[in-house]
């Protein structure tokens, strides 16, 4: 049988012992099908710390992701939320598709299951899936006119205070226009994907994934009148630090990277060109992964 992808990537979550087994038994089931497998070298590193070493001693290939552009046709992540988010950053620029093996309960973006993974995809190989397209933002820190520093997201982009003293104040433009000024401990710019992660903690609503907007999400403002607002997803978020207490200001990119901020840097959010391309299988539904997830099927 042709299969619409002839090569495809396999990475599993750094450090986690319990994915080496799936993971290297997701590997047999491909190759046995005559598709081209190639894993992660990070991931290939940690299993033959780990003494998983007949990895090395197969057909196997091994990639970095940097490499896998135009190279790979699919990118299968076994781990969770957190690993899709991080592969989704480096992959998404070079248009790889995306599908998720969850380790545990089901997630919002890995939403396989270890327990039925050969069958879901092998079902997805012979061309049963959706695809699913999502937004990230891409946003970069100015100094006096000077870019220090950029970086992809995929759920939000957070300027926060990195002590507990002092609330943080900061200045809001959108699109040019001036919007506010606002003292609180943070604020969040979130894509759809990023507003059932902190942003929902912090008070702000879901946002179905197709949908193209981000949301400003403040972290306890100190007027009660500072909501979180919805924009375009083509606006053009201007947030300028005001230190007038002594604060430490820290911007951070999916909780994975950050950069520290002084007194008038200004951050500057937009929505990347490329979207994240996600594969689901046939019947998914967002609905479904909310009810679970935030456990709406319980009973009061």
């Amino acid at each position: 049988m042709k299969f619409p992808f002839k090569t495809i990537a396999l990475i599993g979550k750094h450090r986690e012992p319990g994915i080496a087994r799936p993971l290297l038994r997701l590997a047999d089931f491909l190759a046995e099908k005559g598709i081209a497998v190639v894993v992660d070298a990070l991931t290939v590193e940690y299993l033959k710390q780990a003494s998983y070493i007949h990895l090395n001693k197969s057909s196997y290939g091994v990639m970095e992701l940097a490499e896998m552009d135009g190279k790979v046709d699919l990118a299968i992540v076994l781990g969770g939320d957190g690993t899709m988010l991080n592969i989704a950053r480096n992959l998404a620029p070079h248009g790889v598709p995306l599908v998720g093996v969850n380790q545990g309960r089901l997630g919002f973006l890995t939403d396989i299951s270890l327990d039925t993974m050969l069958q879901t995809i092998g079902n997805m190989l012979e061309g049963q899936y959706v695809v699913e397209e999502r937004m990230l933002l891409t946003a970069r820190v100015l100094r006096a006119g000077a870019e220090l520093y950029s970086s992809l997201a995929f759920n939000d982009v957070v300027v926060h205070r990195d002590n507990a003293n002092n609330m943080i104040e900061f200045e809001v433009r959108i699109d040019g226009e001036y919007v506010y000024n606002q003292r609180a401990d943070g604020l969040i710019v979130s894509t759809p994907t990023g507003s059932t992660a902190y942003a929902l903690s912090s008070g702000g609503p879901i946002l179905h994934p197709g949908l193209e907007v981000m949301e400003l999400v403040p972290v306890c403002p100190h007027t009660m009148s500072n909501r979180p607002v919805v924009v375009k997803s083509e606006s053009v978020i201007e947030i300028e630090v005001l230190m007038r207490h002594a604060s430490f200001v820290r911007v951070r990119f999916d909780s994975h990277s950050y950069f520290d901020l002084e007194n008038k840097d200004r951050l500057e959010v937009t929505r990347y060109a490329a979207p994240a391309k996600l594969l689901h299988p046939v019947g998914h539904s967002y609905y479904h992964t909310l009810r679970e997830k935030l456990l709406w099927n319980k009973s009061l």
